[in-house]
């Protein structure tokens, strides 16, 4: 006989434990199903820190960073956990003029800083001639977000889901160890989401792709900024714990099988080594050590959030989505109500 639950949430990761942390706020029984562990490295959602911030081009992303931002504050105070460090993020654009110009549409504070003065105040060396200091954002811990966001939730790790089989009155997922029936299930399972959903008939428009990220120990342990660089491949770089940064080139890996084993790609920690010896005062050129991660991305970038029925998709990746993660989960949770 099927187990049965009311709501099935189908991976572990940083936005399906979003989602379940949600649901049990909006007053539904989640059940999380995670295939590995969760906090594994297989996924898109370990590791010590993922960025934070509300500099964004585009209106929407703004306005959904500073709802992230309330409640992201809501589960601090919730789980008595300090989630977020807001060092502020250097933002090195191409042109400041269309950032600027939706950060004060979206009245969100921010300086424009010289190189000298960017320099002088984080410490990091660029030839940007206008870069955009933005104070609210920094990091989001991740490894203690996914224990915040399931400490209140059940979860259910090696548990992975092999078909889901919608039905009149609600939708089966077939595991390993037998059935479980759910009212509606959510599919937040990353780069694995497309082809479980695709025996369902969703069709998910999504590409899996494997980054490079390498780490570096700086000259002196400071507290540094997020940053940004437009001109340089959008090479990204965030803290990493103490006297640790983290970089990466956004959007420059390969498409990738998430069951098969990845390795770093070596030519991208060339160019971040390079770029991190030129940006800051490292203690050695070399990288403390490099792993990968999974993106998880539509051709826009957006994220893809919709019912079928009694399965509802959420994946809210595209090497962008951790930041946003409560307030995805929250958007998810309306999509039951």
């Amino acid at each position: 006989m099927a187990e049965r639950v009311d709501v099935a949430v189908v991976g572990g990761g940083v936005t399906g434990l979003a989602a379940a942390w949600a649901l049990a706020r909006a007053g539904r029984e989640p059940l999380v199903l995670e295939q590995f562990r969760v906090g594994n490295t297989h996924g898109s959602s370990h590791g010590a820190t993922r960025i934070f911030r509300l500099a964004y081009e585009e209106p929407e992303w703004v306005l959904l960073a500073q709802e992230a931002l309330g409640l992201w504050r809501e589960l601090e105070r919730e789980s008595g956990t300090a989630l977020l460090d807001l060092n502020g993020l250097v933002d090195l654009p191409v042109d400041a003029a269309a950032l600027t110009a939706t950060l004060d549409a979206c009245d969100t504070a921010y300086e424009l800083l010289g190189p000298a003065e960017v320099e002088r105040r984080f410490g990091l060396v660029t030839d940007c001639c206008k870069a955009v200091f933005q104070p609210e954002a920094g990091v989001v811990r991740a490894d203690r977000a996914l224990q915040a966001f399931g400490a209140g939730v059940h979860v259910r790790e090696a548990a992975r889901v092999r078909a889901l089989v919608p039905h009149g009155d609600g939708v089966r997922l077939e595991t390993d160890d037998g059935s479980i029936e759910a009212e509606v299930a959510v599919v937040a399972a990353g780069a694995w989401a497309k082809p479980l959903l695709a025996r369902t008939g969703i069709d998910l428009p999504v590409v899996p792709t494997r980054e490079t990220v390498a780490y570096f120990r700086l000259a002196r342990d400071r507290a540094v900024p997020s940053v940004i660089d437009y001109g340089n491949r959008e090479t990204y770089a965030l803290t990493a714990g103490p006297g640790l940064v983290k970089v990466g080139v956004h959007h420059s890996g390969p498409p990738t099988d998430p069951d098969e084993p990845g390795v770093p790609d070596e030519a991208i920690v060339r160019f971040a080594a390079a770029w991190a010896a030129g940006a800051f005062s490292l203690a050695s050129p070399e990288p403390v050590s490099v792993e990968t991660c999974l993106y998880t991305s539509t051709a826009d970038t957006r994220f893809v959030l919709e019912r079928h029925g009694p399965v509802v998709v959420c994946s809210a990746c595209s090497g962008h989505g951790f930041k946003f993660a409560p307030a995805v989960g929250r958007h998810v949770a309306a999509l039951l109500s």
